[in-house]
């Protein structure tokens, strides 16, 4: 990944887990709680594409298993986000550019319902069995319907900063400048002539022929005389 879609998304991770931690987890809503890291996977996964968005996942993930009051095993919230941030970047457009908000919207509800199952059942593998006591079904439905709901203040926001962030001016400017640079060699290195401001290399000849014509008259001055 670039340096600017490293930092970007360090930065929007570290956001989206803070505010989650501190504010909507305790919201104590029925059922799930808004999972704001997955819609910033989301959001970054649908410009980066598939490669992008399993790193992104999987960084968001593995920072979530880390951070307090985690309760689970390490590396389990990390392997859901990376599956999830994979499948989503598949959905990226061709162009990156989004015609209508179906498609995000569909894949905010299948990310929110393949997110928990894949997290129920990476659990039930490691014996946490916590899934069963509060009921699967409605935490796929609270889940599903909280990430929609606040999916269209999110993604939208992420998606636009991720294209604003790979749409860098300076480097536009830097490789624009090298073009212009390499096709002044090819054309200096072609046909002998210099670009930008100095003289080429006809005009030498011409102020070299100059030369010698004012010499032959100077010459042909002193034997008149």
């Amino acid at each position: 990944m670039r340096v600017n879609r490293i930092l970007l998304s360090a930065a929007l991770i570290v956001v989206a887990l803070v505010v989650q931690v501190s504010v909507l987890a305790r919201l104590h809503l029925p059922g799930a709680v808004p999972d704001l890291l997955l819609l910033t996977v989301l959001g970054l996964a649908l410009v980066y594409g598939h490669v992008g968005g399993a790193l992104v996942g999987f960084a968001a993930g593995l920072l979530a298993d880390l951070a307090p009051p985690a309760d689970h095993a390490a590396g389990r919230y990390a392997l859901v986000l990376c599956v999830i941030g994979y499948l989503a970047g598949l959905a990226k457009p061709e162009n990156g550019r989004l015609k209508s908000a179906t498609g995000p919207m569909v894949v905010v509800v299948a990310a929110a319902v393949g997110t928990t199952l894949l997290y129920a059942g990476v659990g039930a593998l490691v014996g946490d069995t916590a899934a069963r006591h509060v009921g699967l079904g409605s935490l796929l439905f609270t889940a599903a319907l909280y990430d929609l709901l606040l999916a269209p203040f999110v993604v939208p926001g992420i998606m636009a900063l991720a294209r604003r962030a790979d749409n860098d001016p300076l480097a536009e400017a830097g490789s624009a400048a090298k073009s212009a640079d390499i096709s002044s060699g090819w054309l200096s290195s072609g046909t002998g002539l210099k670009i930008g401001g100095q003289r080429s290399g006809l005009g030498g000849l011409k102020t070299k022929a100059r030369t010698r014509t004012a010499r032959v008259g100077r010459i042909k001055g002193v034997k008149r005389l």
